[in-house]
């Protein structure tokens, strides 16, 4: 699984609300473009955009399981989940050589956003020594 990190501390990505049409239009479609190779190449199982954290919600187990909920947007929040993508691929270096691509989209004036992209395998079973 690659999950797509912002960070609202990184000065050199501003937020996304102030990037122009052109610039949205550029980075959405360089997405597009990477999930339609992906499943090209038969390595994509799923990924989607997330919305922002000002729609999210922290969800807990209350008094006998009730769920006891936390609307966005968080002020203590310095990075969110933006995007993530499951990919079946044949080797671990293939899924951060996909991270590396994900990572140069476009961002304002064309230029790359170098957003982290974080790489998780994801486990079918508990680990072997256990």
């Amino acid at each position: 699984m690659l999950l797509m990190q912002f960070s609202a501390q990184n000065t050199d990505f501003p937020s996304i609300d102030t990037w122009t049409p052109e610039e949205i239009q550029a980075h959405i479609g360089f997405m597009m473009d990477t999930n339609g190779k992906l499943a090209a190449d038969g390595e994509l199982v799923d990924g989607q955009g997330l919305a922002g954290p000002q729609q999210a919600r922290i969800v807990r187990a209350g008094a006998g399981g009730a769920p006891v909920v936390t609307e966005g947007p968080f002020a203590e929040t310095k990075e969110f989940l933006a995007g993530y993508w499951i990919v079946d691929c044949e080797t671990p270096e293939r899924a951060v050589e996909i991270a590396a691509h994900i990572s140069t989209a476009p961002g304002p004036g064309g230029r790359p956003v170098n957003m982290p992209i974080e790489v998780h395998p994801i486990m079918s079973g508990p680990p072997q020594e256990m």
